[in-house]
């Protein structure tokens, strides 16, 4: 015989074992997320040229993982798109070009981000497939670096004209930590009116 009581055991473990996927799903994207950031903080140690020591990588701060900001995007790839000279804030430039334009909805706003290829970088064998992600947002001045943040990709990650967009993993650029470095200016094109509170928090050198 069917009760009331076995009917509300039958619905609650229907509800409660998607709520557990989920859980274990954010606990495995946390995972990778800190993962990601560890590898990150040991770049600066074994790079030479990197302006941060030891104790200046322990002062590293970031926002917590946040599934929701990591998005699929629609991606677009430029077509006879010219090379340009990209503004740094040390007053030299550098050669990119657009490789294409990913739009995506985040929080409920549609939003546009121009991917860029570095024209001294696909010279390399190791970065021909990289691309590369500068931009601005409602942040920046506030919680994060007021020049911008940047995003790296791989050519292979753009997959049947999706986009995979993971702003957990935006890091500020070396100009946040030291002056001397050529650092890309975000273009006015990939300046969002929206807050993006993942990735790397501004620097505090004290």
């Amino acid at each position: 015989m069917i009760t009331i009581r076995n009917l509300l055991a039958a619905f609650a473990c229907l509800f409660l074992l998607p709520l557990s996927t989920w859980g274990q799903a954010d606990a495995a994207f946390a995972k990778s997320i800190r993962k990601h950031r560890k590898h990150y903080k040991r770049e600066f140690l074994e790079d030479q040229r990197a302006p941060l020591d030891r104790k200046g990588v322990k002062k590293l701060r970031f926002y917590p993982p946040d599934t929701a900001f990591k998005v699929t995007a629609a991606f677009e790839r430029a077509t006879d798109a010219e090379p340009f000279e990209m503004p740094t804030y040390s007053g030299a430039t550098q050669p990119y070009v657009k490789y294409g334009t990913a739009t995506f909805r985040l929080k409920d706003t549609t939003l546009q981000l121009s991917v860029y290829q570095s024209l001294r970088l696909i010279r390399m064998p190791q970065y021909r497939d990289h691309l590369f992600i500068p931009f601005k947002d409602a942040t920046n001045g506030e919680q994060t670096y007021g020049g911008g943040r940047y995003m790296d990709i791989s050519t292979t990650d753009i997959q049947d004209g999706k986009l995979t967009i993971d702003f957990n993993k935006a890091y500020n650029p070396w100009c946040a930590y030291s002056d001397g470095y050529n650092c890309p200016i975000p273009p006015l094109e990939n300046h969002l009116n929206a807050p993006v509170k993942a990735g790397e928090l501004e620097y505090q050198k004290r």
